[in-house]
């Protein structure tokens, strides 16, 4: 990490002959990141590390929707961390509005697109930058030429085995055509009940939604009129216990609220199409740039259109989510999933400001820059700016011959 502190040189041109460059990273000074809820410790603490490790005072707000992890956090940064320049607070709604009133050099926000929005404007007041890493509707494409067992393991590990689908990045629908999907399913059945059990809602592996707001907001997904009749496995559910199966539907109308949505929850929409090619289009006609894409299949031109457009926070080829442990590769998101991007390094230079830097000494004083401004110096200076040897030659041959 020390040789991210570095500067780092950088090139000069004739312009400031004879002289020296380099990029010089330094604080931006107090930031504020605002966590959510669905990984309390990672999306906290990976971007306090990038601000602490750039040299910053933070302030970090965890999210009032996982209140044991919240007060553990304080704790922990409280005994643990510099508390003269790292705090937590504590808190709901007011705290945050407090927060987002006070001048700040840099916010990261992780959650919503509504709460964003709330942010950025809080932000534009002082004209803070942000970064903001949001969501979406992150689709998963299955190709019949996959091996169908390893390719539905690692999207119920992506799916329910990462927070029962309350993740970011968790694969929201499946584009697949319609004489694939009577297979795809049966693979589903077969793997969740390797994996949860015949009665999934008594498996220990299994997380519980995160309170009965969400848990309502689920059901209303899969209790719309349009949309109960097309689950094919699945679907059982307790309240009390604010529990949800992992639900798979297929077909359901690309109008559902479960498709105008963030899902965020175990529910599994799997959308057909006559060719594979379509899947393309389906994703383009959604309107929005998930966080994350995936694709199943080990045809190279598919990989290739697939990466070239679609516009995703990242992709991810034959596995969903693990791109999120590659700490070489940024995370972040693009249009409605975010904007910036954190990560390693990449959390580094988002709390840093890269200060350019020139060096020069009091030699190769050029007399071109100063009046009177003749022909053939303009003519020189034009040569010099364009970094042409051979302009610059033939403006000092002209010069000369004048």
């Amino acid at each position: 990490m020390n040789h991210w502190m570095m500067p780092k040189k950088a090139k000069t041109s004739l312009t400031t002959f004879p002289s020296s460059a380099e990029i010089v990273s330094e604080p931006l000074g107090v930031v504020l990141v605002i966590s959510a809820w669905d990984y309390p410790f990672l999306v906290s603490l990976d971007p306090v590390v990038g601000a602490i490790s750039a040299g910053n005072a933070i302030v970090l707000k965890p999210s009032e929707m996982a209140p044991a992890s919240s007060s553990l956090l304080a704790k922990l940064v409280a005994d643990y961390l510099d508390s003269s320049c790292i705090k937590v607070v504590e808190g709901a709604v007011p705290e945050t509005s407090a927060l987002l009133e006070q001048k700040w050099d840099k916010i990261l926000y992780t959650g919503n697109g509504r709460v964003a929005r709330i942010v950025m404007a809080a932000a534009a007041k002082h004209l803070t930058p942000v970064v903001l890493e949001l969501g979406g509707k992150s689709p998963v494409i299955v190709v019949s030429d996959i091996n169908l067992k390893v390719a539905t393991r690692r999207i119920i590990a992506g799916k329910w085995g990462c927070n029962n689908g309350q993740a970011c990045v968790s694969p929201d629908y499946i584009i697949t055509t319609k004489d694939y999907a009577t297979k795809l399913v049966d693979s589903f059945k077969c793997e969740l009940e390797r994996f949860y059990g015949k009665d999934p809602l008594e498996s220990k592996d299994l997380s519980r939604i995160v309170n009965s707001n969400h848990f309502d907001r689920l059901s209303k997904l899969i209790d719309e009129e349009k949309v109960s009749s097309k689950i094919v496995h699945g679907g059982q559910r307790n309240e009390k216990n604010l529990q949800i199966a992992p639900t798979i539907l297929l077909d359901v109308p690309v109008n559902s609220l479960i498709m105008k949505e963030e899902i965020f929850g175990p529910l599994l929409p799997i959308i057909t199409v006559d060719k594979v090619e379509q899947s393309f289009d389906l994703i383009h006609s959604s309107g929005g740039k998930p966080l994350a894409a995936y694709l199943f299949t080990n045809n190279k031109k598919l990989k290739l259109k697939f990466v070239e457009t679609v516009s995703a926070g990242g992709l991810v080829v034959n596995d969903t989510a693990v791109h999120l442990a590659i700490h070489s590769l940024p995370f972040g998101g693009v249009g409605e999933s975010g904007m910036g991007s954190y990560h390693g390094k990449f959390s580094f230079d988002a709390f840093s400001h890269k200060k350019a830097v020139l060096y020069r000494g009091f030699a190769g004083d050029a007399f071109l820059r100063y009046p009177p401004y003749t022909p053939g110096k303009l003519t020189l200076l034009q040569a010099l700016l364009s970094g042409s040897i051979v302009g610059i030659i033939r403006a000092l041959l002209g010069w000369f011959w004048a």
